[in-house]
This record gives structure tokens, C-alpha cells and sequence, in this order.
């Protein structure tokens, strides 16, 4: 009885490489680009005014709606007009009164001047009548002035906005009275084209902006975070920089300043909590590259590159300044790299990589325009 053994034989098999990994990047150079600061900071309106009751009265209308905008000159609120009337049609018959009196005393000195000349009448009688013409003068000088005061009181029943702007709720009631022992206040209107918005940047930003800036007024973009609502789509606002106070505040160490944005749709209320962004520079020449192509690990920062042979390098980087925009790199790369910015759940260093340019879409030039940050006035 025989028996045969069959021999298995183990057929090589040829390792496959994995295809490239499909990375998106972007070419770095060090070039001209603005460089924007954000802050974060709270708006104000370029003009607050109390309207106030300056004279007083029983109040007797309210001719506005709360919370609307209302023009310069327009009438808000009534008062009782009687007796600031009949206090102007006093004066006024005064005025006429001590008016027909000065015609009276002009005749007498008229026709006693020729008869004193000739000794046909005493000079003391004389004398009298242009006295009493001349306290008529004075006294008819006082009546305009008092019809002047009364003319003054009898307008200061109408309240009229004194600035244009977004007017508050009335702070009194039809019926009250209002302006006894002191300027009643009615409402308040606030100017919100163009708004203010405050912004406190450290003594150290502070220094780099006054070393930096390209422009006396440095341009500036104030926008609200929509991140809670995004029914609500909302623009930046553009302006200037037009106050950086003289002192750094002892508490907190940074220094008061201001920018000047236009709020012609008036969508911009007072005291909203803001983002500023602040143009420092577009002369200087810096490496800018995307805030999300860095990665972090215990070694420090490092941003993934490709090489000459398409494949996947790490380099090490010291990063400047950063922003939601952009990040300057300081040292580690040169410039004319491709620097990956997809891809990372799979990026390793040696892996092969089938790039994809996209500089011209989601490079921090690409995102500045798209952020209508590159169109600055001079």
C-alpha cells in the first residue's frame, strides 16, 4: 500500500502600492498682503441726545411711534399752549400800547421845539417830552424782547427731535406735567449712521499698529457673529479708525480706540457686541498660510508640504501672528512650497500625494477677496 503527498506551493504574490492619497494645497510666497487684526469690541452711537420739556405744562400729545427712526425737526411731543399764548399776546399789546405813546411823545417834541427856539415855551416842558420819548424808546425795546422770550416759550410747546436717529419710548405719559423745577426728560434719540464701535487692543498690538500702518486712518470692518441665527445673513460694515486714546487703561492694560463704520440701513444697533478688524498693512511682505493647514503635536507646530517626489514632507514652523484668515510663518519655510491644507486624517510624512492646486480658491489671498478685504480706500 503506497501513498502519495501532494506538495502545496506557495504562489508569490506582488505587493500593490496604495494609490496617492488626493491632497488639495496651496503654493506660499512671500508677497505683499493687508494684514488685518481682529478685535472684539461693542458699538455706540455716534450721538445720544436727551430730549427735554424747556418750559413747563400739563404734556398733551405724543406724536411718534417708539422705537422708530424719525428726522431732524420732526414734532415729537405737545405741551398745553394757553397760557405761554396769552403771555405773547400781552406782551404784544404792550408793544402796541407804548408804541402809540412814543407817537404821542415824538408830536410833543416836534411841536415844542420850534416854540422853546422862540422863547413861546418853557424849556423844562420841552425837556420832559423827550425824556418821555426816550423811555418810550427804551421801554418799546424791552416789549420786543419780552415777545422775543414769549415767542421762544410758545415754540418750546412743540418738542421737536433736535438729530436725526432711532428714537427711545416716551419716558412720561399724556396728562403728566412736565418741566416744574427742572428740564423734564421725554425720550432719548440716538444718531446710529455712522456708529461707533470700541475696541481695546494691548499696548503691544498697539505699538505694532502705530509701527505698521500704511495709513493715517487705518480701514476698518465691523461685523456681528450670526453663528446663533444663520436665518440672518449679515455684512460687514466698512470704515476707518478714527480715535486711539492718549493713555493704557492701568486695570486692564490695553488702550481704548475707535473705528468708524457707515450704517446706512440702520441694521446696526447700539451696544452690540462686535467683531473689528483693523488693516494694519498691505506694503509689508509677509508668508501667509491658512490658520487650519497647521497641525500641533508635543514637538510644536508643522505643516505638511510636497516634495519633489510627490510625496508627503513635515516641516517644523514658528508661527507669528494669527487670525481666523491667516497665520504668518516666521521661520521653517521659505516660500514656492506647496503646502497641503486637505486630507490630514490620512496624511503621514513619505506618503504619496496626488496634489491638487488650489491656490487661486482657498488660498489666504483667495480668502481675503472673497472677504472683501483686499479693497481698501487710500
Amino acid at each position: 500500500m503506497s501513498a502519495c503527498s501532494e506538495e502545496k506551493q506557495e504562489v508569490p504574490t506582488e505587493k500593490k502600492e496604495p494609490p496617492p492619497l488626493s491632497v488639495e494645497v496651496i503654493t506660499v510666497n512671500k508677497e505683499p498682503a493687508p494684514i488685518w487684526i481682529e478685535f472684539t469690541g461693542r458699538t455706540e452711537a455716534t450721538k445720544r441726545v436727551e430730549v427735554r420739556a424747556r418750559v413747563s405744562g400739563r404734556l398733551e400729545e405724543v406724536l411718534y411711534t417708539e422705537g422708530d427712526y424719525v428726522e431732524k425737526g420732526e414734532l415729537l411731543f405737545v405741551l398745553e399752549k394757553d397760557t405761554y399764548e396769552a403771555t405773547l399776546e400781552r406782551a404784544q399789546a404792550q408793544l402796541q400800547q407804548n408804541q402809540a405813546s412814543l407817537k404821542l411823545a415824538r408830536a410833543d417834541v416836534a411841536r415844542y421845539k420850534p416854540l422853546v427856539a422862540e422863547d413861546l415855551a418853557p424849556r423844562a416842558t420841552l425837556d420832559q417830552y423827550e425824556a418821555r420819548e426816550a423811555e418810550l424808546v427804551a421801554a418799546i425795546k424791552s416789549d420786543e424782547a419780552v415777545i422775543k422770550e414769549a415767542e421762544l416759550n410758545v415754540s418750546y410747546t412743540e418738542v421737536k427731535a433736535p438729530i436725526s436717529g432711532r428714537v427711545s419710548r416716551k419716558l412720561v405719559d399724556v396728562g403728566n406735567i412736565v418741566g416744574y423745577g427742572e428740564q423734564t426728560a421725554l425720550t432719548t434719540i440716538v444718531s446710529d449712521n455712522p456708529m461707533y464701535a470700541y475696541f481695546n487692543p494691548t499696548e503691544s498690538q498697539f505699538q505694532v499698529m502705530r509701527t505698521y500702518k500704511s495709513q493715517d486712518q487705518m480701514p476698518a470692518r465691523v461685523f456681528v457673529s450670526d453663528a446663533s441665527n444663520s436665518m440672518v445673513e449679515r455684512e460687514a460694515l466698512t470704515g476707518k479708525v478714527d480715535f486711539a486714546d492718549n493713555r493704557v487703561d492701568a486695570m486692564t492694560g490695553t488702550i481704548s480706540m475707535r473705528s468708524l463704520v457707515e450704517n446706512d440701513d440702520h441694521s446696526l444697533l447700539e451696544g452690540t457686541f462686535v467683531y473689528v478688524e483693523v488693516m494694519i498693512t498691505d506694503q509689508a511682505s509677509f508668508l501667509l498660510i491658512p490658520p487650519g493647514a497647521v497641525q500641533e503635536d508635543q514637538q510644536g507646530s508643522y505643516v505638511y508640504v510636497v516634495d519633489e517626489g510627490s510625496t508627503a514632507k513635515r516641516v517644523d514652523i514658528v508661527s507669528g501672528y494669527e487670525s481666523r484668515y491667516f497665520l504668518i510663518v516666521t521661520d521653517g519655510l521659505e516660500g514656492g512650497e506647496r503646502v497641503v491644507v486637505s486630507g490630514f486624517a490620512k496624511l503621514r510624512g513619505g506618503v504619496k500625494l496626488a496634489p491638487e492646486d488650489v491656490t487661486g480658491e482657498k488660498g489666504v489671498k483667495a480668502v481675503f477677496e472673497k472677504q472683501g478685504m483686499l479693497e481698501t480706500e487710500e
